[in-house]
């Protein structure tokens, strides 16, 4: 039995524990989640929000993270300009970037989710419309989401992950967590179970490093 953290990551929060910059830090998963033995399995980017998964068991953490389980994860992305069916029929045959032609992925047109404002918002154009599309990747390349919807001309203004795996958001706040106990499929009857509801933790306040 595994323990596994669904986390909603809020925006400009670091994926990790620590930040190595010596003066002015960053937030970290420390300023919201006290669980001494739990790390990410994966990562989000310090300017994407949504779910972010921690576990304290190796193996499971393998299976989320690694780029050979191609575990499906989808974004809700807000793009520049209304996006065309031209743009993503590309997104779901693969792109190329400057790294390789990405995988098929599976790219919907969607309306505005009812998701929490971010703060700071996101910058608006009176003169430019902006949309909103599912993006569904299997795969784990740096900020491949981004890169891909500027490939096709819609740069993506805001990127929030909604599921990794089975995995979803649903019922979580920015900067809350709950628990899941998860049988691996090893075990006699692989199941989920919900264990408690956490709220979020203001983050502490930082002095700033000596240089």
């Amino acid at each position: 039995m595994a323990q596994l953290i669904l986390f909603n990551k809020p925006f400009q929060v670091l994926s990790q524990f620590t930040d190595d910059r010596p003066t002015n830090p960053r937030a970290t998963l420390a300023d919201w989640i006290d669980r001494p033995g739990f790390y990410p399995a994966g990562r989000l980017d310090y300017d994407s929000e949504g779910l972010l998964l921690l576990t304290d068991h190796g193996p499971l953490q393998h299976r989320i993270a690694s780029p050979r389980n191609k575990m499906p994860k989808t974004y809700w992305v807000q793009v520049e300009g209304e996006i065309s069916d031209d743009a993503l029929l590309q997104l779901g045959n693969g792109v190329k970037l400057k790294d390789g032609l990405t995988s098929p992925a599976v790219a919907e047109r969607m309306a505005e989710p009812a998701v929490w404002p971010r703060t700071p918002p996101v910058r608006h154009r009176a003169s430019v419309p902006t949309s909103w599309l599912s993006l569904t990747i299997i795969e784990g390349r740096n900020r491949q989401v981004r890169r891909m919807t500027a490939a096709v001309g819609y740069p993506t203004l805001r990127l929030i992950r909604y599921r990794i795996g089975d995995w979803t958001l649903d019922n979580l706040e920015p900067g809350q967590y709950r628990t899941e106990q998860v049988n691996l499929p090893d075990s006699p009857a692989p199941t989920r179970t919900r264990t408690c509801q956490q709220k979020p933790r203001p983050p502490r306040h930082r002095r700033p490093r000596k240089p």
